[in-house]
């Protein structure tokens, strides 16, 4: 994945299109993409993540580029333990 800035302001959108039981989170804003990253592995719950999207200077990114932003060597934050 190219250059990916970790510090500018994103945005997580919940799933779209799909009706859960229970919406766990709509749409949520983050000063940085790095707390926005974490909040999406660390604290959404697994069926909440498929389908969601972060946006991040105008690119969108699925939860797949989301948990690959996550494993990256680059990511600057303290990771916790991670849901399996």
């Amino acid at each position: 994945m190219a250059e990916f800035d970790y510090k500018a302001a994103a945005e997580l959108f919940p799933t779209l299109g799909r009706r859960q039981k229970r919406e766990p989170f709509r749409y949520a804003r983050f000063a940085h993409a790095a707390e926005a990253i974490r909040f999406a592995i660390e604290d959404l719950p697994r069926e909440s993540l498929v389908g969601a999207f972060l946006e991040v200077d105008e690119q969108r990114y699925g939860s797949e580029d989301i948990r690959r932003l996550y494993q990256s060597t680059d990511y600057p934050l303290t990771r916790r333990t991670a849901r399996p």
